[in-house]
């Protein structure tokens, strides 16, 4: 299945892995001593630790309560493995259960699921919102 994740308001590629979780929902979860896929331009605190792309995630050592929301792309399945073995934590990922990633991640790790009705409002690094939308080929 080709199937695009990231788009734009117009339906085309959005320019950004940059997704901000709206602080609105980490209110709702409580405290975290770890976010280990921060954004450089996070206006808000995620977790006590924060780590940016230029301090490399997952070459480092987790700790404590982790938030993860992992970059959409290509290194999105290593944070879900790595925040699985790392056994205390709550990923905010999209939800395509058939996939690899969700079996062997998800399904046989986590203690608990919540699936979310409705899109969430991402916020932009620029401070806008953006609803992440799901496109499925016809």
């Amino acid at each position: 299945m080709n199937t695009q994740f990231e788009t734009a308001g117009d339906g085309s590629t959005a320019n950004t892995h940059d997704w901000l979780t709206p602080p609105e929902l980490l209110a709702k979860l409580g405290a975290f001593d770890l976010d280990p896929c921060a954004s450089q331009f996070q206006p808000w605190r995620t977790a006590a630790l924060q780590f940016t792309i230029a301090d490399d995630g997952l070459a480092r050592a987790w700790q404590g309560r982790v938030w993860c929301n992992p970059p959409y792309g290509p290194h999105a399945e290593k944070f879900l493995k790595r925040c699985a073995e790392h056994g205390n934590g709550i990923a905010l990922i999209f939800a395509p259960t058939e996939t690899k990633a969700f079996q062997e991640w998800c399904f046989p790790r986590a203690s608990g699921m919540l699936f979310m009705a409705g899109r969430i409002k991402f916020r932009l690094p620029g401070g806008g919102m953006q609803v992440l939308q799901v496109l499925l080929p016809s």
